[in-house]
Formats: structure tokens, sequence, C-alpha cells
């Protein structure tokens, strides 16, 4: 009979999880000639493409189009009051994702992996035994090895609230129904682009949050200005407010707050943050460490406490963006090939993808302050931009952040249509170190959204 250590297969690169950093490293590695296993317990492409950025972003569009059905005569069209297919949407939906899995699968095999479905346990360092999905098992060890396992949502921990079966970012994309009622827990980023999303779609919507004001990390004005465009879209808003209980009673759901009032839906979105999958991962006999909330521990080279093993995306605590994790596969496909890449200073955008949709770089007007420098800020109304008034979409505000010493950009949200295109000029400039006259004197074409930031950098508040 073998030996135990017989049946151990050696690789050069273990991945275990298939988000964006872990099958971009993996496919690159294996193109090269490496002899590579990644394992994933069934979300072919990761979540992203499976339940997060694309299919909501799918949704969005749909959204987008039935809200601007709804105002087409402004536009010289006259469209009719639009209808939501529920079959249609869950079709378009489904398409989008089945054809980028699809898409996913077959980069796998060509680039010469191992790809393996199945869930992994670490055994040893460096070593895990995977039960197959399709029975069996396997025992497998890497030279080095990279944790992407990714998150799941969080239920908080509310009396009720996990026994009211609620939806979550994941589950709610299932568009079983568009509920008539909704409410919605938490009025952070997911929470609100499901809010304005199911607003459009029909839904009666209400947003719980239990701080003074929506999106707590931004400055006040833009938050507030959001929040009044989430107001006229029919989007309920309650703020400083804390649920005592909610209890499910057959095709209702009622919350009950602290204050003593009651609501009721027919359905509730928990959108209360995501956890980290490291449960049963035996990350102990890795000898890989993890935070008090269960994120692996890491440096800024994404290094865990274990030799040759390193973590990336959402799982290593990183920012939760896709462009994120694939930024954290530049940085570990670096360091295995010897360099000294880091996490440190690295300049991040994110999108809101509300409509209109917010897009922002680096600090806020209260984060810059708080640094103690000297900062000029500039704010445009969306409505100053020839390109928004033929667009017949003017609702937004723009602000930046200026180092008042050294002219550069220290930050910008950009609240407004296609501001999430926009927003890339601004970060380009930031990488460059631009002074922001660079863009206020700048000719960029005309009529165009970008051009708006000819405007924005000559339009000083302080």
């Amino acid at each position: 009979m073998k030996g135990a250590e017989e049946l151990v297969e050696d690789v050069d690169l273990l991945v275990v999880g298939g988000g964006k950093a872990g099958k971009t490293l993996a496919m690159d590695t294996a193109r090269a000639g490496g002899r590579v296993v990644m394992v994933e317990r069934g979300m072919i492409g990761g979540t992203c493409i499976n339940v997060a950025c694309i299919p909501t972003k799918t949704l969005v569009t749909s959204a987008r189009l039935a809200r601007r059905a709804g105002t087409a005569e402004s536009l010289g069209i006259r469209l009719g009051t639009p209808q939501v297919d529920l079959e249609l949407l869950r079709a378009h939906k489904e398409g989008v994702v089945s054809d980028m899995v699809a898409l996913n699968h077959r980069q796998f095999l060509d680039s010469g992996m191992d790809f393996v479905l199945g869930t992994a346990r670490f055994v040893a360092e460096r070593t895990v035994d995977i039960a197959l999905n399709d029975g069996g098992r396997r025992v497998v060890r890497g030279t080095d090895v990279v944790i992407n396992t990714g998150t799941t949502p969080h239920i908080a921990a509310i009396p009720g609230l996990a026994e009211a079966e609620p939806l979550t970012s994941e589950s709610i994309m299932d568009l079983r129904r568009v509920p008539d009622r909704l409410l919605v827990l938490g009025g952070g980023y997911v929470g609100l682009e499901f809010a304005h999303m199911f607003a459009a779609f029909g839904s009666r919507v209400t947003v719980l949050e239990r701080g003074p004001h929506l999106l707590r990390s931004e400055d006040r004005d833009i938050a507030t200005a959001l929040a009044d465009y989430l107001r006229e879209d029919g989007v309920e808003l309650i703020t400083d407010v804390t649920v005592k209980e909610v209890v499910r009673e057959r095709e209702t759901v009622r919350v009950l707050l602290e204050d003593g009032r009651t609501l009721t839906a027919d359905d509730i979105l928990a959108a209360t943050g995501r956890d980290p999958v490291t449960r049963d991962l035996g990350l102990e006999a890795a000898g890989v460490r993890t935070d008090d909330r269960g994120f692996v521990r890491v440096d800024d080279r994404l290094a865990t406490d274990a030799p040759h093993t390193w973590a990336v995306g959402d799982v290593a605590g990183s920012p939760q963006f896709t462009h994120v994790s694939l930024d954290d596969y530049r940085i570990v496909k670096a360091n295995i090939d010897g360099g000294s890449r880091s996490t440190a200073g690295r300049l991040v955008p994110w999108n809101l993808f509300t409509d209109p949709e917010l897009a922002r770089v680096g600090l806020t007007e209260e984060q810059a302050r708080a640094t103690g420098r000297s900062i000029r800020v500039a704010k445009l109304p969306v409505k100053a931009i020839p390109r928004a008034r033929t667009l017949r979409d003017t609702r937004g505000l723009w602000k930046a952040v200026v180092d008042r010493d050294t002219e550069q950009i220290l930050g910008a949200a950009l609240l407004g249509p296609e501001s999430a295109e926009v927003l890339s000029v601004v970060q380009t400039a930031m990488w460059a170190q631009m002074p922001f006259t660079r863009l206020r004197d700048g000719m960029i074409a005309h009529p165009t959204m970008a051009e708006g930031l000819n405007a924005l950098f000559a339009s000083w508040v302080d």
C-alpha cells in the first residue's frame, strides 16, 4: 500500500478559489508552462461574474432604460408606459452571465491549468485535501499557494432577521418576483444600488440606515444630493434608525424599530456587508492566521504568516472591488517571481451605479482636511455641463479637492451621468501628479461629459 506522502500531487501553483486575482494568476502561470491546480467550489469565473458586478450592472442597465422610457417625451419620443417583464428581465441577466461563465471556463481549459471543481481544506502547509464535486478526493501541494475564496453576504445579528429568510445581494438577483414593497436594510453602496434598481422596476422601496446620513464615508453634500435624487425617484429613506426585531409572517415581513414604529413589506434585503469565506478552510493547519473578523492576515505584499502562501481579493481584506482584486494579482505575480510590489499607496477608484451614478477616487474633503493640508475645494452642478443638457439628464454635483500648495488633485467625487467614465480622466491626472490646471486649461472635446472638468477646476468654493 502506498504511503500517504505518495498520494500528494505536487504543483508549482495551487489556487484555492477562482475569483479575479486567482484565476488570472492561474491562467498566466499555466500559459507560461507551470503546473497549476485551481480549486473552485462552483462559481466558475468567481463572484463578480456570477452574483455581483456583472449581473447587477446588467440589471442596472434595464432599470435605467425603464426610467428613461418613462421620460422619453422630453426627448421627443412617445413610448407609452414602460412595463417590466420578469421573464425577459431574468433571461437578459442570465444570458449575460452564462456567456461570461462559458468564456471563463473555455479560457481556463485553454490555458492548460488543471481546473478542479470541489471543496478544498488545508491539511498541512501549502497542502489541501479536495472533496471533488463529482465524488472522490485529491490531495494537492503547491510550491506557492494563493487563497482567493472571497466573501459572502453578512446577515446582521438582529433578532429574527435570519429566521425571516432575508434576501441578500446574491439571492435577490434570482428574480423570482418583483416585490410590491421592499425594505432595504443598510444605506451603503450595495443597498442603494438595489433600492434604486427595484424602484425603477416598480417596487415601493424603503431604505433603513442606522447612521445620520447615507454613504457614511462620503462628504455630507454629496450624500445629501444623492439622497434627494433617490427620493425624487420614489425611494423612501429613513436614517438614524435602529431595527429592534424582524418577524416573518407568511408572505409579509414586519420590522419593529427601536422608536416604536412598525414597517411591513413583502421582502427585506439585508445589505449590511460581507463575511470572509474562511471558516471551513482549515487555515490553522496551513499556518495562516486571520483577524478577529475572519479575514486572512496579510502584509502589504499580500503574503500571509505562512511561507509561500498568499491571499488576494476580498478574503484578504482588500477593498471589495474586482479592479482591486486584479491589482492584487499583479502584486502577487510580481512577488512570487522575486519582486517586491506592494499595496501601499494604491489609488483605488470606485463607482456606485445608481442613476445618476457616483464615482469617486482619492480623499474626500473631510479626509483631506483631517490631514492638515491647506486645500481648495471645487464644485460644479452637472446642469452647467452642456452635454448633460443634451442628454436631458442634468441631476448631479461634481466636487474636487486640491492641495493648495502643490496644485495636485487629492480626490474627486462625481455624481452625475457617465461619471464612471469621466473619473478615469481625473485618476490618470492624479497618477501623473499633474497640477489641476492641466484639466482646467486642457482642450477636451465638446460636447462631452469630460469637458465638464474644464469648468469644475475653475469653480472654487473654498
